[in-house]
């Protein structure tokens, strides 16, 4: 690949941002303490959900984008809350001190911060897999193996505590079945909301930034926590998503060189 086509594919932000987010697992690992981590912890979550919250408004347009964000949050806000009241849909669970100040003692304020991008990623993963319910599905099933890597670590870190534990690094099975009803219909809000913006349209790569230095935190997390695993799953995805950047980069270079071609002609 030449060195400009490797250039947009992956900016070298984007390349200091992967490393330094790997490397900040080992500091949140080793020194989980710090006083004020919890409100830091906002700043930190608000510059990795950047990249992908641009790009899905540059993608839907302003407003189509602006109630993508504020429908896919809201649903996480209350679906996130029903399930610590009621167990349902994950199984009995609450959040740690580490996620800050909750709303009601229930879900964290920055959890669209932390959930609304995963939806997002995922959902870029998989457009183009056929039918938009077929891409719902897809993106369901991915989000369930995203949070493979991101619970364990989660309880690791002490995020949140699951009282009865579980025979997957400490999570039930329940949880999963949970973040599959949830996927499936967080991602529908994305696809229905993006309609022909995302069905028909060539994707922006930075779709799929925040997913992509997510994993790279968690990486370190699970490797520095002991958690196998997570951390094999988490490297299978960081490629799995490195090769999806890189076609959406050739689908937006492909028309572009073409164009400039025939101009030149």
């Amino acid at each position: 690949m030449p060195k400009t086509s490797a250039a947009r594919s992956f900016p070298l932000l984007l390349v200091v941002a992967c490393a330094f987010l790997f490397v900040s697992g080992y500091f949140v690992v080793r020194f989980p303490d710090v006083e004020g981590a919890e409100y830091a912890s906002y700043g930190f979550n608000l510059l990795i959900a950047l990249p992908a919250f641009v790009a899905l408004v540059h993608q839907f347009g302003a407003a189509r984008g602006a109630a993508t964000l504020i429908a896919v949050s809201v649903f996480g806000y209350l679906i996130e809350g029903f399930g610590v009241a009621t167990g349902v849909p994950y199984g009995e669970f609450y959040y740690g001190s580490a996620m800050g100040p909750t709303i009601l003692g229930l879900v964290p304020y920055l959890l669209p911060l932390s959930y609304v991008p995963l939806v997002i990623g995922a959902v870029a993963m998989v457009s183009g897999a056929g039918s938009p319910l077929r891409r719902i599905l897809l993106g369901g099933l991915l989000l369930v193996v995203i949070d493979g890597v991101l619970d364990p670590g989660a309880v690791a870190l002490g995020f949140w505590i699951w009282p009865g534990g579980g025979p997957y690094y400490g999570v039930p099975l329940s949880n999963y079945g949970g973040w599959l009803i949830s996927g499936l219909i967080a991602s529908a809000l994305v696809t229905l909301i993006g309609g022909r913006r995302i069905a028909d349209q060539p994707l922006r790569p930075g779709l799929l930034d925040s997913l992509l230095v997510s994993m790279f935190l968690w990486l370190g997390v699970c490797i520095f926590s002991g958690l196998a695993f997570p951390a094999v799953l988490a490297a299978v995805l960081i490629a799995g998503i490195v090769r999806r950047r890189l076609q959406l980069t050739r689908s937006i270079a492909a028309p572009q060189a073409s164009g400039a071609r025939a101009h030149s002609g």
